[in-house]
């Protein structure tokens, strides 16, 4: 009896499991059986080995050949396990050494030339391997970049099922020829992005904002209240709704708050990648996304487009693709009730569990909301004027699309009025630009971490409403207002939290050890968009 094994790793979500591919070979009728829950796409990985390793030079053994994917209650799925069950195959058959195999993770799918294609989720099944205490990977030389991202782990990168079989043979590596794609795309990526999945449905290409100089918060005319709330949103995690006529700037708002949140630490970093590696959604030629992700999918996006699924395993939705940045709602009314009260959870936990047949993922989904509304079917209902033609009951309904709850979760409520002539008129009147507002979003988000260092939050928004009325209290007085709210049942409990939250963010741009009476009043007008005297020009948050 020959017997090899290797290794390679099981995604379920942005989680791994190592799996151990063993090959036995016995005397018999030549067959081919292929056991362990692998689904339709790991089953046919028995044709694609077999055409491989001849294709590559090596033979194919004429045995009885049993491949075992360990352990066997974990399904497995994906094309991902070819190379790891061709080495083991390989390694069975005596043309590599068996016990050079044993302590290496393979992850690739094999075309039927022996070339090693990439495929989806390679960093977190790198990390998944790294934190099993396995130290050698290998992996497509494309995704060679996106595997060294992982430190602890020596990656070989191999173009080819030849190159493989000599590396592990200690034979002289044959050079294979690239192919001629001058003008077209590179066929070993196909499969990373499938058409018509609607997985990157509404997914602006990532750091877009951070690089496109049309993006600018100058270029938004007026609207202090607004823009103060962006900044005040950025430094605090918090979230954001704008209602407004149409036209008034409500979607330039949300586009350049991308812009003025810091990049993102090395953990955030490896957690958004890892997402958008599952997703098939990392930009070429940059394996690592260190810049605030933005999402914005159109109204008639489904409840598993929103938060994830699928019909046989679940896939990242949006509310996942925007972890660590941006999902920004536009025309948040014409969505589905049930799509946007199914986000209620993970704006509580930060989190997506999804349940299926096939299993149970997880997804990271900790984001920042940005809710955009009109104020009526026709978008011209204001208090100020009598433009608007719709009936009382009509944007009465039209508003409730919008649930209580889900708002009673939304830190910030402004009311994005339309611009008016002299606004318009005006020269050299220009707001602060987005580098002035995002250094001072930084500068904020620099006292906050070191007020919570020994903390596992981060910013305002993340921090318990217990934790704040009991380590974070606000100057003598200061919450009176808001506790008088409370009482006359225009905040409810939860709402007094974020009250706290906001001011704590509010005292961090503006420099103050603990929020004071100033501070909670204007965290309150945020919350609850009565006018209560506060000052609403950004330039008093310098």
């Amino acid at each position: 009896m020959a017997f090899a094994r290797t290794c390679s790793v099981a995604l379920v979500g942005v989680e791994g499991v190592v799996v151990e591919v063993q090959a036995d070979l016995e005397p018999g009728v030549a067959a081919f059986t292929l056991v362990g829950l692998p689904d339709k796409s790991l089953t046919e990985s028995k044709d694609r080995v077999r055409a491989a390793v001849v294709n590559s030079g090596a033979a194919w053994p004429q045995k009885k050949l049993t491949v075992g994917l360990s352990p066997a209650s974990v399904p497995k799925s994906g094309s991902g396990f070819d190379l790891a069950v061709a080495a083991a195959v390989l390694g069975a058959a005596e043309r590599v050494d068996p016990r050079v195999l044993a302590d290496i993770v393979m992850i690739g799918e094999l075309g039927l030339d022996g070339r090693v294609r990439p495929v989806r989720g390679i960093l977190p099944a790198v990390l998944a391997a790294a934190d099993a205490g396995y130290e050698q990977v290998v992996v497509p030389e494309c995704a060679a970049a996106e595997a060294s991202l992982v430190p602890g782990v020596s990656v070989l990168g191999v173009r080819s099922l030849r190159q493989l079989i000599a590396v592990l043979a200690d034979e002289p590596v044959p050079d294979e020829e690239p192919d001629d794609l001058v003008g077209r795309p590179d066929p070993l990526l196909a499969g990373l992005r499938v058409p018509g999945t609607g997985a990157a449905t509404g997914m602006h290409s990532v750091g877009a904002a951070h690089h496109d100089p049309g993006h600018d918060l100058a270029d938004v005319v007026g609207q202090d209240a607004a823009r103060t709330a962006v900044e005040i949103s950025a430094a605090g995690g918090h979230h954001l709704f704008l209602e407004g006529p149409p036209g008034a700037g409500k979607t330039m708002l949300a586009e350049r708050l991308p812009a003025i949140l810091p990049r993102l630490s090395r953990q955030d970093s490896l957690e958004v990648t890892a997402v958008h590696s599952v997703a098939g959604l990392l930009p070429p030629g940059k394996p690592l996304i260190d810049i605030a992700p933005y999402c914005a999918p159109h109204h008639s996006a489904t409840m598993q487009a929103l938060v994830g699924g699928g019909s046989h395993m679940a896939r990242p939705g949006a509310v996942s693709l925007s972890h660590r940045g941006i999902l920004f709602l536009d025309e948040t009314p014409e969505f589905s009730g049930q799509a946007l009260d199914a986000l209620r959870q993970p704006l509580e936990s930060g989190y997506v569990v999804i349940a299926r047949s096939a299993g149970v993922v997880r997804f990271p989904a900790r984001f920042q909301m940005v809710l955009a509304a009109n104020p009526c079917p026709c978008g011209r209902y204001s208090l100020r004027d009598d433009l608007c033609d719709c009936p009382p009951t009509s944007i009465r309904r039209y508003q409730a699309r919008v649930s209580g709850p889900l708002l009673d979760r939304v830190d910030l409520r402004v009311t994005v009025d339309r611009v008016t002539r002299e606004e318009l008129s005006m020269r050299g009147a220009r707001g602060e630009s987005t580098a002035t507002v995002a250094d001072r979003v930084r500068a904020a988000r620099e006292r906050t971490l070191a007020r919570l260092a020994d903390t596992p939050w981060r910013t305002n928004s993340e921090v318990p409403g217990r934790e704040l009325r009991s380590r974070w209290h606000a100057v003598r007085g200061a919450m009176d207002e808001a506790e008088r709210s409370l009482e006359r049942g225009a905040l409810t409990a939860r709402g007094i939290d974020r009250v706290l939250r906001v001011a704590w963010t509010v005292a961090d741009l503006k420099g103050h050890d603990r929020p004071d009476d100033t501070d909670v009043l204007l965290a309150l007008q945020l919350r609850t968009g009565v006018s209560r005297g506060a000052s609403m020009s950004i330039g008093a948050l310098a």
